[in-house]
């Protein structure tokens, strides 16, 4: 009997390992099936010391529920996650089928309706992802599988985002997560990443399928990154004629340098994706792992649902009956549930409460009586918290106008709520629109902290330095992180952990871009 983890997941034949942890096939005693076990250890991605080690495992848990949100057929289910012993677990489904990467190395060349195929899965998933939303950052064959039935699973999803959190900083390497092969410009510069992050991965990919080999290689990391920050790819139909010219072109521009180049999303690049199908009706692939077999087109992205509706049919006179008087609401109570919820880690369920009460406390109340402000913001920081950022992102606008409007535009508070808008952005991927934010909050954030506490002015410019990195002006964030550590180093020492965290950045970013 090998080891079994938390009590239930019965570990039978290791799968893989790397640098940050181990692969399992395993066995649920409890569900009597088969499963996979992804163990991490805290201390082999950087978290030494005790409270980062604790950090990251409270994060992990976070990101792996907010990923088990995610209900797509090309998503792997996430079944469990927590903490066993000294390692982190992630329990998921046992995904039959060869990765990606075999599937190619047994097909060459590989048929182009294939990569189309697989490419196309591959967007409706990042569809989904996206909404969210998250960002995979670290999107490559190992972590595709082809199942048997043809269709693609994505593996891996969440778990970079823990090791690598540009909120957290909990690597302390001054190296991005991700694999050099498949990493776009900006992750590659220690940027901000979004879904053009994503996006551009699929380009590597894509190119990867179609011509056989990724766009930018070399023998050092060092080497492919530069590739990628400054070589243009080669043509795929130079290598493979027959390939459409459409799909040629949609491969350059995933591979854009300047992640606003690209496709604006995953579902625009299914829409180019479509045409190129198989066509319906024709006859079933006989052959084994073959991604064309589940097209007639069941894996599209859905509809924006935020399209406007179409108009409703005119309803039938009724008379309605008298409403009886509603129940006052029990704010108080609420509240209360709330924090119980969450001092047990029901985050979410704490955001049902919360949100439900908000609506009958306001028409209680009034919109801008204290009780409905500290209810609000208790329900924006429990959206936060539990990722729903698109959520969140309104409730904090109100917030912040609300108090602006009272308390003047550097209150404290209302700094503080900008800010919280600016990270709902940047998790949003909208890079343009954080970075803004982020500059108009700073100038407060250094009249109010200034001979105090300059880390929260600080925290703010390395966003603003990491965010030019994402949006492609390289110079300017290299300048602002330069400059954020001449000041570290003034305010800390030279020796303090920041600063090395900045110069460890800075360094990689001149050894990237060969200056």
């Amino acid at each position: 009997m090998g080891r079994v983890i938390a009590g239930r997941y019965e570990l039978a034949a290791l799968l893989g390992q790397g640098g940050m942890g181990q692969v399992w096939t395993a066995y649920d005693q409890r569900l009597d099936r088969r499963v996979a076990v992804k163990l991490l250890r805290p201390d082999r991605v950087g978290s030494e010391r005790p409270e980062e080690a604790e950090e990251l495992r409270r994060r992990f848990v976070r990101e792996c529920r907010v990923t088990a949100r995610v209900d797509h057929p090309g998503l792997v289910t996430v079944h469990d996650a927590g903490s066993d012993g000294d390692d982190l677990y992630l329990v998921m489904q046992h995904v039959e089928g060869a990765d990606l990467a075999d599937h190619l190395a047994e097909h060459t060349p590989y048929p182009w309706p294939w990569a189309v195929a697989v490419a196309a899965q591959l967007c409706a998933v990042l569809s989904a992802v996206h909404a969210v939303p998250i960002v995979h950052r670290d999107l490559k064959p190992r972590n595709v599988m082809v199942k048997p039935d043809g269709t693609v699973t994505v593996l891996d999803l969440g778990v970079a985002s823990v090791l690598d959190s540009d909120t957290t900083r909990l690597t302390h390497t001054g190296s991005p997560i991700g694999s050099p092969a498949y990493m776009a410009p900006e992750q590659a510069m220690g940027g901000a990443v979004g879904p053009g992050t994503d996006l551009y991965a699929l380009g590597v990919l894509l190119h990867e399928m179609l011509s056989g080999d990724v766009p930018f290689a070399g023998s050092t990391a060092l080497g492919v990154l530069h590739r990628h920050l400054y070589e243009p790819p080669a043509a795929v139909r130079g290598v493979r004629p027959e390939v459409p010219e459409s799909l040629e072109g949609l491969v350059l521009r995933l591979l854009a340098k300047d992640p606003q180049d690209r496709p604006g999303s995953a579902r625009e690049v299914y829409e180019v994706l479509a045409p190129l199908l198989p066509a319906r009706g024709g006859p079933c692939p006989r052959g084994p792992l073959d991604p064309t077999r589940p097209f007639l087109r069941p894996h599209a992205p859905w509809p924006d649902r935020a399209a406007a509706p179409g108009p409703a049919p005119a309803p039938a006179l009724v008379i309605p009956p008298r409403p009886a008087a509603a129940p006052r609401p029990d704010v108080a109570g609420a509240v209360d549930e709330a924090k119980r919820l969450l001092g047990e880690g029901r985050i979410t369920q704490a955001v049902d409460v919360l949100g439900s009460i908000l609506p009958a406390a306001a028409a209680e109340h009034g919109e801008r009586s204290p009780v409905v402000r500290i209810l609000r913001k208790q329900y924006a920081a429990t959206l936060m918290d539990d990722g729903q950022y698109r959520r969140a992102l309104p409730e904090l606008r109100r917030l912040a106008a609300d108090r602006a409007a009272d308390a003047g535009p550097t209150d404290a508070q209302a700094l503080d709520f900008r800010h919280d808008v600016a990270q709902c952005l940047e998790q949003l991927g909208d890079a343009a629109g954080a970075l803004a934010e982020y500059r108009a909050v700073l100038p407060g954030f250094e009249a109010l902290y200034a001979g105090s506490d300059p880390s929260r002015p600080f925290a703010v410019r390395h966003r603003i330095g990491d965010l030019l990195l994402a949006v492609g002006d390289h110079g300017a964030g290299h300048q602002q992180l330069a400059g954020l550590l001449w000041d570290a180093e003034r305010v800390y020492g030279a020796q303090h952990p920041y600063p090395g965290e900045l110069r460890r950045a800075l360094a990689r970013q001149r050894e990237v871009r060969g200056v």
